[in-house]
């Protein structure tokens, strides 16, 4: 447990575990066994320079990684932009911190036996309170001229990568691979005829009959009135139908009704 203060006004310390970080070779990439230091209670208000500048006494910090919980971790690639995808750091978190050589992780873990160490000093302050919060709100305005720049980069990032694609995809266009198989590309595909009025209108009918499928008819008291309106219209309409066929059979002489 290694004893640390935020300033040299805190009366009570607060506790940082260190230990010498071990795994399996081969299974911790980004952090090396032998030079990797595993903090664990790293408080918000400590960050990868606090923790360098913590532990540059006890050798050269090659690096400082502060994650939500201890993992197996791989090469991470740098942030390429710094106006999305930034995080938030809330709660105690660990910290990896890698030395230059394998003799500051055993001088990190004798510093127990020292006093507390402090976090903030006046050379190096660590911003709280009103000035945190203004450096944050800061650091949250946008700089329009540098994001039309990034997003200008990355569209053209973009666009080259999706040309090559293309430029891919027309090369495989119709060439078997080994075991004689072609594959289908969307450059291969004809492109669709143009509808005509009569297919539009079968297209819109078959929708609305599968709409008329989905329905559930008299589920509501309107659609019961309803369907009652449209029987009802149904039979006057073929009640008159009817009328003007037996009128026209009449007048034809054809009216046998017995």
């Amino acid at each position: 447990a290694l004893a640390v203060k935020f300033g040299a006004r805190q009366r009570s310390p607060h506790c940082l575990l260190v230990k010498e970080h071990q795994v399996r070779e081969g299974a911790d990439t980004a952090h090396p066994p032998r030079r990797t230091l595993f903090v664990l209670n790293v408080p918000p208000y400590c960050g990868p320079d606090s923790l360098s500048r913590l532990f540059s006494r006890c050798g050269r910090v090659q690096s400082v990684d502060i994650c939500d919980k201890p993992g197996p971790g791989e090469k991470k690639q740098k942030p390429t932009s710094k106006f999305f995808n930034r995080k938030t750091v809330t709660g105690f978190q660990v910290a990896y911190v890698v030395f230059r050589k394998p003799e500051g992780v055993q001088a990190a873990k004798a510093l127990s036996q020292e006093g507390p160490l402090l976090i903030s000093t006046e050379s190096h302050p660590v911003k709280t309170g009103i000035s945190k919060w203004i450096a944050s709100y800061e650091a949250s305005v946008v700089d329009p001229k540098e994001l039309k720049a990034e997003v200008d980069a990355y569209m053209q990032d973009y666009d080259k990568k999706m040309a090559e694609e293309e430029a891919k995809a027309a090369e495989e266009e119709g060439v078997p691979d080994e075991e004689g198989w072609v594959k289908v590309t969307r450059k291969g595909r004809k492109p669709g005829l143009p509808r005509t009025e009569a297919a539009n209108l079968r297209v819109l009918e078959k929708e609305k009959q599968k709409r008329a499928r989905k329905e559930l008819l008299n589920f509501y008291a309107w659609q019961h009135r309803e369907t009652k309106r449209e029987h009802i219209a149904q039979l006057r309409k073929k009640f008159e139908e009817d009328k003007q066929r037996i009128a026209l059979m009449r007048a034809q002489r054809k009216f046998r009704p017995y």
